[in-house]
Order: structure tokens, then sequence, then C-alpha cells
């Protein structure tokens, strides 16, 4: 089982669009470089394009799927992708946008990843992320259980954790650095269709690792707990399923 799977995270792609759309909508002034850290399949590109049609934009990510996908989709030759791990990435030369969309909550000591890569924006330039901040949803608290039962917890010990931040820390992080920081918090009310939606949803992001470490036989049976779970935690209602998923944002620009 790989890691990332581009195909099942885009089955929800606008829903999963909507918070980069939103965080890039908060970015004021005409970069003309624009590194987007943790691409996925680069189909966000169309979106940083669509916003600045005559900046440069690199993507980076750390699985070769997505990397491969965000080649084969995009034709544009102001576009590239660079398979690289964001916790030890250094761009070439100073970036006048650095951009990240649930991305930072995978990487260990993000804070110090951040201030290190916010060395690398250029004067007045910008620095924007978003990450997940439903860990303490049912989603989440029930992955955590249920990884932790007796049959599961040797093979997906530390795999579950919460890595939420607080808009708080990210806004102390900035401010300190002496950047203008604009942070807020919003909460989406997903409404997914099909069979197992939510389930669905997080076996391509935030279980991925937990299913990945069991074999074959043991993440049946933890897909069928885990899914039953998830269906009383969120019931289906004759026109879809609720998923409420809350979500920081970070925009801040460095001084010039």
């Amino acid at each position: 089982m790989t890691t990332w799977d581009p195909n099942r995270y885009l089955r929800y792609a606008d829903e999963r669009s909507r918070p980069f759309v939103d965080l890039v909508a908060r970015v004021d002034g005409e970069p003309r470089t624009i590194v987007d850290l943790g691409c996925g399949p680069g189909h966000l590109t169309a979106v940083l394009r669509s916003r600045w049609p005559d900046a440069t934009v690199l993507g980076v990510d750390s699985s070769p799927e997505m990397i491969d996908r965000a080649t084969a989709d995009n034709a544009d030759d102001r576009a590239s992708y660079e398979l690289a791990d964001v916790a030890t990435w250094v761009p070439q030369a100073p970036v006048d946008l650095i951009v990240s969309n649930a991305l930072f909550q995978w990487v260990p000591d993000q804070l110090a990843v951040i201030e290190r890569l916010s060395g690398h924006v250029a004067p007045g330039g910008t620095f924007a992320l978003q990450t997940p901040n439903n860990y303490s949803g049912p989603s989440h608290r029930l992955l955590s259980e249920i990884a932790s039962r007796p049959a599961y917890r040797e093979l997906t010990e530390g795999l579950h954790d919460d890595r939420g931040t607080s808009p708080e820390t990210y806004l102390d992080l900035f401010v300190r650095a002496g950047w203008q920081a604009d942070v807020w918090e919003t909460s989406y009310l997903h409404v997914l269709h099909g069979d197992d939606p939510v389930l669905d949803w997080i076996s391509g992001t935030g279980a991925r690792p937990v299913l990945a470490a069991l074999p074959e036989g043991l993440r049946a049976d933890f897909v069928a707990e885990y899914g039953a779970a998830l269906r009383a935690a969120y019931p289906a209602r004759t026109w879809g399923t609720v998923m409420p998923f809350a979500r920081v944002f970070a925009v801040a620009r460095r001084s010039r």
C-alpha cells in the first residue's frame, strides 16, 4: 500500500481545494516566484496560475506518486515540480510567495522548519499556510481510539497523534519575527456523498499512515471497525453526510 494515492486524494478535490482558494484570496501583491510546498498531484497550480498568470510556480512534494501525477497533468511551461522533503529542502533563490496547503501537520518540528523556510522569503514577500485542526473531532478521536486497541497498537503507535497547531502559535511565530500576520480559523461543513464517504475521505489523508502500517488482513479488520464507528458518528442523511472540518490559516508578510 503506497503512502499517498493521487486518485483517492482527488475524489474530494473540490472540498480539499476550498481552503487553498480561501488562503490564496488573502495574499496581497504580485509575486513573480511562487513555491507550493506539499503540492500533491498539482491540481492547485491552476488556482495560482489564475491569480498570478505571469508568475513561475514550483511545486514541492515528498511523494513520488504525487509528483509523477503533477508532472503528467500540468502542461505549463512556467510550472515545474520537484521531489523533495520539505524538512530539509532549500530554494535556489529568494521566493516572493511560499504557500502550503495541509502539509505542515505532517512535518516534525514544523515551527522550526517554517522559521527556516521563512528566511528564504524575499523582502516584502509572503508565507501563507493552512493546516487541519480537527484532531478533537470524531474522525480523529475514533482513529486514535481504534488504532490503540491491542490488535493494532504495536504497529500504529505514534501514527495517529494529535498534530494540530493553534492559530495563536502561528501568530506568535511570525509576529516575533517582525512580520505582519493575518491568522484565523474556519470550520467547513463538507457535505459528502456515496457509501462511507468519511472513511473514504480520511483514508486518503489522515488515516493513511495507520492503514499503510497494517498488513492486509489486519487492515481489513481495522477498516471494518473504523468504518462502523464513523458511520455512527457521521450519520448519512438523504441529501448527504455532513463532516465538519476545522482548519487554521496564516498569511504573513515580511517587511521590506
